[in-house]
């Protein structure tokens, strides 16, 4: 990979860190997100701040995963594999596909009703959805020609 890509995927490796400690939808942080209720589902009648009330193990919740998604872009970024680049970029991009799917099944109503509130300030989903971005658009680069 070309070396101005190796920086941003460095930096993106970051921001995802960075933005898995910050507020995903409203007060809810990834930490807050059990690893079970994206594979089943929010249970019925639960709220934003109840949700947010909750206290999960780092090793339960989505935060690990996203941690794990930043190491495995961070790995990418010093061996040059693209290989662990696109693998880590789509395990994140499904991860916050799953949340977003499940906050909707359940919270849908509330979240279309008061997005204006929800997502100002959420700067943790736009970090770590940016850096996603970021980092898939650099995979997109192609890579250096070899010498004769």
């Amino acid at each position: 990979m070309r070396t101005f890509v190796h920086l941003l995927l460095l930096l993106c490796a970051i921001a995802v860190a960075v933005g898995t400690f910050g507020p995903l939808i409203g007060t809810v942080e990834a930490r807050h997100v059990q690893l079970t209720e994206l594979r089943d589902g929010f249970p019925a009648g639960r709220s934003l701040d109840q949700i947010q009330a909750q206290s999960v193990s780092l090793q339960t919740s989505l935060a690990i995963v996203l941690l794990g998604v930043a190491a495995v872009i961070l790995l990418a970024t010093l061996f040059g594999s693209r290989l662990l680049g696109w693998l880590s970029v789509l395990v994140g991009l499904a991860a916050l596909g799953v949340l977003a799917w499940r906050l909707d099944s359940s919270l849908g109503d509330q979240i279309r009703n008061d997005y204006h509130h929800l997502f100002s300030g959420t700067w943790g989903l736009y970090a770590v959805g940016g850096g996603l971005i970021v980092a898939l658009l650099c995979l997109l680069v192609p890579r250096e020609r070899r010498g004769f």
